[in-house]
């Protein structure tokens, strides 16, 4: 099927496209599982909303929430999601992905605490169960910028297809490599301290822990082999469990949709299909080191944003439609779960379908493809949607994210970044930007991140 944007007004429309596609899904007629909770060993999910790790872009110099910051989560916190992330956070400075990327450090994380009670309590009153507070630590590896927002990759390997142009990136030594679980066990003892209900160890969208899954051409420990490549992983998210104590979780490319020999998860026939034979070795060492939960996402924004985020026009056209990726996407995580359901499965890729996002939920939870929904943009966009729909039973089509990707363009012009179409505040925000200072329509992926 090729790429269109969204266009279906009723559930039947909807299923008459997944028909069209061969899938045995249909939109739910009966959505109630979605209130439901999930109860595993570690910690407890008051239903089956989430609201995934979306980056602001608009933390401090030194790393602490700004009140922008804190804004929208106190929004996050009002929304009635029974998991609630907070954003990509840094370990160490060198891991940054831009100078106002949150970072937790001892002199940080009393400002973390404040904002973590702070949505606790606005949960409360507004009388939700309490959320389940996670946050996501992350080291941007080739990704990674200056305080002055220059690039400064350090790669797992070189690949002229990713390394940014005129700039030489450096290849992380193993000696920093050995160092950096020990910056993750850091962080999450502030993470545990302030508050937060576990931890997520970020491995997903080219950055380095994920980059280093496909790291076939690196040589040393922590490349070529399946268990050298995944060894980083591992030892920090076992160091982690066993150091601090907090329940761990990983936020996980499956498939990345990006050619060999870098890419996790692929075909070598052809990238664009999964193999999910190492993602299956991975996964059941993740659930052996004592991983809870496995947020389940795809792709590399910067080579193929498609995969893991809504889009719907401009000049980048997409090589298939929005409803094909979603379906392979979840099948990935139907697969995994049913070759090792010893954590909960969290699958991606909802805002595209906006009202009909709870139907189609339902309709593979119910099926057994996993356990929750994950919304990223559609956070933005429409954050009391689950309180709402708790209450009603439906969304608001006229509140969803309508994948325009303005608030791409508020981060790329250092605005942070939020939703300009329904937020009155980025806006207004947009709207002070010149317009010949607003990033051009470009027909190159990397411009859509």
């Amino acid at each position: 099927m090729h790429h269109q944007p969204f266009c279906f007004q009723t559930a039947d429309e909807l299923a008459a496209a997944l028909s069209s596609l061969g899938s045995e899904l249909t939109p739910a007629a009966d959505t109630a599982l979605l209130r439901t909770p999930v109860c595993p060993s570690a910690l407890p999910l008051a239903n089956r909303f989430a609201f995934q790790a979306m980056e602001g872009c608009d933390g401090e110099a030194d790393g602490r929430p700004s009140e922008t910051t804190r804004r929208r989560y106190r929004r996050f916190a009002a929304s009635g999601a029974g998991f609630l992330y907070v954003e990509a956070t840094a370990v160490q400075p060198n891991g940054r992905a831009n100078p106002r990327q949150l970072m937790i450090t001892g002199q940080t994380a009393p400002a973390f605490a404040e904002m973590a009670a702070e949505m606790r309590r606005i949960a409360n009153e507004a009388g939700h169960p309490e959320p389940c507070l996670a946050l996501q630590l992350t080291h941007s590896g080739r990704y990674s910028k200056s305080p002055e927002g220059k690039p400064a990759p350090l790669v797992a390997w070189p690949d002229l297809a990713r390394d940014p142009a005129g700039v030489l990136p450096t290849v992380i030594t193993d000696e920093e490599l050995d160092a950096l679980p020990e910056a993750f066990v850091r962080a999450a003892a502030l993470a545990k301290e302030a508050g937060f209900s576990c931890v997520d160890i970020k491995c997903c969208h080219g950055y380095l822990l994920n980059e280093l899954t496909g790291a076939r051409l690196r040589p040393g420990r922590y490349g070529g082999s399946f268990e050298n490549r995944v060894r980083l992983l591992l030892q920090t998210v076992r160091r982690v469990k066993e150091e601090v104590g907090i329940p761990v979780m990983v936020r996980l490319n499956v498939h990345d949709e990006y050619p060999l020999p870098y890419g996790f998860g692929v075909s070598a026939e052809d990238y664009r299909r999964p193999d999910l034979t190492e993602p299956m070795q991975l996964v059941d060492k993740l659930i052996e080191a004592g991983v809870w939960l496995i947020d389940c996402t795809a792709g590399n924004p910067y080579f193929n944003p498609h995969v893991n985020r809504p889009f719907d026009s401009g000049p980048y056209r997409p090589p298939v439609s929005q409803l094909e990726q979603t379906l392979k996407h979840w099948q990935c995580v139907r697969e995994l779960k049913a070759h090792n359901g010893g954590a909960v499965y969290m699958a991606s890729m909802f805002s595209w379908l906006r009202h009909l996002a709870p139907e189609m939920a339902a309709a593979a939870i119910a099926a057994g493809w996993f356990d929750v929904a994950g919304f990223g943009r559609q956070s933005f966009a429409y954050p009391t949607f689950p309180a709402e729909w708790l209450q009603t039973g439906r969304m608001d089509p006229a509140k969803c994210c309508v994948c325009c990707s303005k608030c791409t363009d508020l981060m790329r012009t250092g605005h942070g970044t939020g939703c300009v179409v329904r937020d009155p505040h980025y806006a207004a925000l947009y709207r002070s930007i010149p317009v010949e200072a607003r990033p051009k329509p470009s027909a190159a992926p990397g411009e859509h991140v």
